[in-house]
This record gives structure tokens, C-alpha cells and sequence, in this order.
């Protein structure tokens, strides 16, 4: 009975009901092996980029203890609000180009790309002066105003100040990169990634430390690596387009194509990508006030959630990889007309996420106290309670995992689809009203401590989960435009 439920749990032939076949359905060894296809490299590169990203952090935790810690912890949440608006337009750009890819119209695909570009340079140039101008009330925003040193408040400064620099130069990798996903070339994205970050890497250990003849720039130092490391990706990423003519490319333009705003390009781009905007603002709000919440504990405790934070981090990549292929194969298959398909493709994209899951939850449960050990230095002030706390924490962020990339994953596959307004719906109220009122409801009425806080505040992960599953089973996406 267990190997018939899991063979129909695992079969194509019963993902796809047959009133809803329009023709043929692939056997289990080619579904599986499509999406393997375009989801390794994208798996590939999100973890070694997450990877290379809590190394980042461990070097900053090993070299300068928990108080640095906490000042290149205290700008994410802020500098996560100045890109959300290109996450959201990066899902409108994936989402159409692959749906554009599926109509077999290529001019159209590197027409919202060109589209795409000359918007997010304009509006990171205008976000760009508006932080820099404001960084001080929106680190204060953020938790400093409750820092137990003004030493971690400055230096959050500092980082925040050199990091917006990079505003324009990140917004125009990302949104080539999205691009390449949308028309399946994950490869491209991946090698662009892993590069840029193993660039930051090294001049992490060039400038944190003062190694190789370099000076020592602690903080400040984390921050100049992290920008020389986005000048290399976007150097990468124009490469892929601007040599793809030479190379027959199916992305590529030049100084000399057309460079005016199209209608029905930003039009699509506006409808797909607003929705999405909806939704990152609502969810940045929510991880916003979630962080000042966590930073009220304490620096050992947001040191520690830090940590947490990065594994999530480093968590949630194995789900956005696949999110990535399930967005590219349901765009592409309803530009085809076979919603059969991408129904099919979809699930077989949650289904790799369920093994997944299983796997992460098992491996972080057996291993939390030596991965949450790897993020500070054991001589640093207060490094034994930190890894203490991470640890108890982290048996929370293994719990969740089949919630959380499942979720991840199913909506990627809506976005796909263009259901985007649903996908923001729930997401806004999850992230933006649910988790936070959760952590205060942990924090300051029953008085709890940080795994307190993530256990009723993660809870949120569970609930967009049981949003998406059902609306993706319903096919109720299957007649959406973009």
C-alpha cells in the first residue's frame, strides 16, 4: 500500500487528471528529467551563492565578533526595501520572457528585456540618492536606535552608505539574469553568481583583515568587497547579452537596437510585475518590523538570528532553484497551450521539493550546534552563548522545512502562470501581518526568547502553504495573460 501511494504521489500520469489532458503526457524519466534540466544549474547556483554569502558572514563573525555581527545584520532589512521593487520587477521579467519563449517570439523577449533595463536603471538611480540621503533615521528605523553600542550603529552606517553605491550596478545584473532564466539558461546565471560571489569572497579576506597588502577595513571593508564583487557580475551578465548575436543567443542586444520605451512590453511588465511589487513591499514590511523585533533581544540574540538567518537564507535557495525551473516550464507550456503540461511540470517541481526538504530538516536537526559554531569566532565576547541560542533556534527552521519549500516552489509555479495578484495576496498578509504579530505576540506579551519568536513567527511559512497548494491544483491560473 505505502509503495502504491507513493508511486501515484510520484507518477506524471496521476498529477495531470485526464479531463484536463490536451495531449500526450511525458513519461516520469523525461518530466523529471526536464525539470533536473533547468533546476540543477539554478539549484546549483543559488546555494553556492548563498553558500558563498554565509561565508561572508563567518568571516565577518570569525575575524570581528558578534557586535560586527550585528551592524552588517542591522542594514539587510532596510537594503532588502530598496530592492524590492526590482525582485518585483525580475518576477514580471522571468515570468513574460518565458511565456514570450513559449509564443516563439524572440523579438518581443529581448524587447522587455531592453524595457526592463531602462527602468530599473532609472528607479535604482532615484533609490540610490534617497538612502544615501536617509541612512541614518532608516538604520535607526531598523533597531539602532535600541543598540547596546553607538560602535554598531556607525558601523551599520558605513556599510549601508557603501552598499547603496551598488544599487544601479546590482539592479541591472539581477534583471538580465531573470531574464536568462525566463528562456531556460540557468548555466548563464549560474556561472555569473558564482563568480561575482567568489570575487566578493576574496576581497573579503583582502579588506576585512588587512591580508595581502591590503588595509584593514573591518565592516567597511565587508561592504567595498560586496560591491567590487556586483561590478564583476554585472560585467559578466552584459557579456551573456551583448556577445549573444555573435553566439546565437536567444537574449541579446546592442547599442543599436531600438532603445525606446514599448507599450506592450511595459504594459505586460507593469500588470506582472506591480502585482509582485505588491507583494515585496508587503513582505519587506513584515521582515522589516520582524528584524526590529529580533534586534530588541539583545546583540547575543540577533547575533544569533543572524546566524539562523543565513541558514534560512541558504534554506530557501534549494526552493527558489526549483521555483526558478517551475516558473520557466508553466510560463513556457501555457505559451504553447498545454496547461497540461505545466500543471504536470509544476508538480513534479513540488515534488523534488518535498525529497529536498526532507534531506535539509534532517541534516540541520543532527547538525545545528556545529553550523551555527562556523559564524563566530570562538574566543569573540559572548561567542558560546550565541551558538547556544542559534542552536536551540535552528531545531525550528528544520521543522519547516517541507512547508517552506514546498511554498517557494508552488509559487513560483503561479508566477509562472501569472497569477501573480494571488501569489502577492497571500504572501502580504503572511509575511507583512502574520509573522510580525506573531513575534510580538512571542516577544512582548508571553516573553519569550528568540526560538520562541521564530517558532510562532515561522508558523507563517505553513500558512502560505496551505494558500498555494490548493490554488495551484485548481488550475484556476491556467487562462491568465501576460
Amino acid at each position: 500500500m505505502k509503495l502504491n501511494w507513493l508511486n501515484r504521489f510520484f507518477s506524471p500520469e496521476y498529477m495531470v487528471k485526464p479531463e484536463h489532458r490536451l495531449g500526450e503526457l511525458p513519461d516520469a524519466k523525461t518530466a523529471y528529467k526536464d525539470v533536473w534540466h533547468i533546476a540543477l544549474p539554478s539549484v546549483i547556483e543559488m546555494v553556492l551563492v548563498s553558500l558563498i554569502g554565509s561565508v561572508d558572514t563567518m568571516m565577518v563573525g570569525n575575524m570581528l565578533g558578534a557586535e560586527a555581527l550585528s551592524s552588517v545584520g542591522l542594514p539587510t532589512q532596510p537594503r532588502m526595501v530598496l530592492l524590492c521593487l526590482f525582485f518585483a520587477l525580475n518576477v514580471g521579467v522571468t515570468a513574460i520572457v518565458a511565456r514570450r519563449r513559449g509564443e516563439e517570439r524572440q523579438g518581443a523577449a529581448n524587447m522587455t528585456l531592453r524595457n526592463a533595463l531602462m527602468l530599473a536603471l532609472g528607479l535604482s538611480v532615484v533609490l540610490m540618492v534617497l538612502a544615501t540621503v536617509f541612512d541614518r533615521p532608516l538604520m535607526l528605523l531598523a533597531g539602532g536606535d535600541q543598540a547596546e553600542s553607538e560602535k554598531v550603529l556607525l558601523d551599520a552606517m558605513d556599510y549601508f552608505r557603501i552598499m547603496n553605491y551598488s544599487l544601479p550596478i546590482n539592479a541591472l545584473s539581477m534583471c538580465i539574469c531573470a531574464a536568462q532564466r525566463g528562456v531556460g539558461k540557468t548555466r548563464i546565471t549560474m556561472w555569473v553568481n558564482i563568480l561575482s560571489n567568489l570575487t566578493n569572497v576574496f576581497f573579503n579576506y583582502c579588506f576585512i583583515g588587512g591580508n595581502l597588502g591590503f588595509p584593514r577595513l573591518e565592516v567597511r571593508g565587508a561592504a567595498i568587497a560586496s560591491v567590487i564583487g556586483m561590478c564583476v557580475g554585472l560585467l559578466l551578465a552584459l557579456g551573456t547579452v551583448m556577445l549573444g548575436g555573435k553566439y546565437k543567443g536567444y537574449l541579446h542586444f546592442s547599442i543599436h537596437d531600438s532603445w525606446k520605451f514599448d507599450k506592450e512590453s511595459m504594459r505586460s511588465i507593469v500588470r506582472v510585475g506591480g502585482n509582485a511589487a505588491i507583494e515585496q513591499v508587503g513582505m519587506r514590511f513584515g521582515f522589516f518590523v520582524y528584524a526590529r523585533i529580533m534586534f530588541s533581544l539583545g546583540t547575543a540574540m540577533y547575533a544569533a538570528n543572524q546566524i539562523c538567518m543565513q541558514l534560512l537564507n541558504l534554506t530557501f535557495t534549494f526552493g527558489d532553484g526549483l521555483g526558478v525551473a517551475a516558473t520557466a516550464l508553466v510560463g513556457q507550456n501555457l505559451g504553447r497551450k498545454r496547461p497540461d503540461l505545466s500543471m504536470l511540470y509544476g508538480k513534479v517541481c513540488q515534488r523534488f521539493a518535498v525529497i529536498i526538504s526532507i534531506v535539509l530538516g534532517l541534516v540541520i536537526a543532527l547538525s545545528r550546534y556545529r553550523l551555527a559554531a562556523l559564524f563566530i569566532g570562538a574566543n569573540t565576547p559572548n561567542a558560546d552563548l550565541v551558538v547556544q541560542y542559534a542552536g536551540e533556534t535552528l531545531l525550528v527552521l528544520a521543522a519547516v522545512q517541507i512547508f517552506q519549500t514546498s511554498a517557494v516552489v508552488l509559487s513560483g509555479s503561479l508566477r509562472g502562470a501569472g497569477d501573480n495578484l494571488y501569489v502577492a495576496i497571500c504572501s502580504t498578509f503572511s509575511v507583512s501581518a502574520f509573522r510580525p504579530a506573531m513575534a510580538v505576540l512571542a516577544v512582548n506579551v508571553l516573553g519569550l526568547k528568540l526560538t520562541g519568536a521564530w517558532m510562532f513567527g515561522m508558523s507563517e511559512l505553513i500558512v502560505r502553504f496551505l494558500c498555494f497548494y490548493p490554488r495551484f491544483a485548481s488550475g484556476k491560473w491556467k487562462d491568465k495573460t501576460v
